[in-house]
């Protein structure tokens, strides 16, 4: 049995071992278990070209910061989690695969909960979970009944959490209904500008839109803008800090097919040589392209916000309650995705 504090001990090293991966020194102790997560960003990055090691390496420098140890237990806390749950049942997690280890804290709640993780590889991500695996293996042994990963249908467990696109939910509703469950749709995030942002905070901005090429939920991809916007200053400096993913062949693949169809219909579009910028409402935009929408008072935007509500997830700029600039990426654990309260969920549900 892992208690609660080794639970917490063995995770917090393992965020140890992922901000080495992503470009701290490892101690001595740490080469081997280095190793192995290093191994694995480079074959992951070679069977999926849309996760390159720059930014697996920013994945795992994100996560490191939310397994921090005391984080872990300011995070825990509340839930007076037991050493052994009252009723330890096997959660089957369906992991997505549009970002690199995207799946990660869904893993973290079972685990830290004190549940079996049975856990559906993404064909787009099959490394580095894996990867996660066999690292917290290596740090403590009670891991190994805790962990199973399967590319395979799942079958025997007790609880569902699924995250997927708006079609597979239907799919997961149909399979999954009958268990205790948490299913995910697609969800975007969107921004506030006044005009009156400082480059540094374009600069942040610009993380939000393009860190893992805009695929993730937490991705920047629908701008509010004031009404006779200046985008000048936010072109040089997206195209100052991301114009090198003009050179990634997915994702300029992106952009010329959607110019070419912005071209052939003649939608008005801004081209910024590497991503287009379009004036369109719609929360979801592809990648390489960007959406804005303009408005004429803030609590236009609010009222806005409030009709989408289901299918936003992040909200950035500087107003009360949004997050800051460059913050999208970087979850803390009590982050919930869609504001579920995973934890408090895995304790209940039965």
């Amino acid at each position: 049995m892992l208690t609660l504090r080794e639970r917490i001990g063995s995770l917090a090293r393992l965020g140890q071992i992922f901000r080495q991966a992503a470009g701290e020194k490892p101690g001595e102790e740490d080469h081997a278990l280095y190793d192995v997560l290093s191994k694995a960003i480079i074959r992951a990055a070679e069977e999926n070209l849309w996760f390159t090691e720059p930014f697996i390496r920013s994945a795992l420098h994100a996560l490191a910061r939310m397994l921090d140890e005391e984080k872990l237990r300011q995070w825990t806390g509340p839930y007076r989690l037991p050493d052994e749950p009252e009723h330890p049942r096997t959660v089957g997690v369906i992991m997505a695969g549009n970002i690199p280890l995207v799946g990660f804290h869904d893993m973290l709640c079972v685990l830290i909960s004190g549940h079996r993780l049975l856990g559906h590889l993404s064909s787009k991500d099959r490394i580095l979970p894996v990867a996660v695996r066999d690292l917290l293996t290596a740090l403590h042994p009670g891991w190994k009944e805790k962990i199973q990963l399967t590319g395979e249908h799942l079958e025997n467990m007790d609880t569902v959490i699924a995250t997927g696109s708006n079609n597979t939910s239907r799919y997961f509703e149909y399979y999954f209904g009958k268990y205790p469950h948490i299913i995910r749709k697609n969800r975007n995030s969107a921004a506030f500008l006044t005009g009156k942002e400082t480059p540094e905070e374009l600069g942040l901005l610009a993380d939000d839109v393009f860190l893992y090429f805009g695929l993730g939920c937490r991705n920047v991809s629908l701008l509010f803008v004031p009404k006779g916007y200046d985008f000048a200053p936010l072109l040089h400096t997206f195209s100052e800090k991301y114009g090198n993913l003009a050179l990634h062949k997915k994702f300029t693949n992106n952009y010329r097919y959607h110019r070419g169809i912005f071209l052939m219909e003649r939608i008005p579009h801004t081209d910024a040589g590497f991503f287009l910028l379009r004036e369109d409402p719609a929360p979801a935009s592809p990648a390489a392209v960007l959406h804005y929408h303009t408005y004429s008072h803030p609590q236009e935007v609010e009222e806005y916000l409030y009709v989408i509500r289901n299918e936003i997830q992040c909200r950035v700029g500087n107003l009360p309650g949004w997050q800051a600039f460059g913050s999208t990426q970087q979850p803390e654990p009590w982050d919930y995705a869609d504001g579920i309260d995973t934890l408090k969920f895995l304790q209940f549900a039965e």
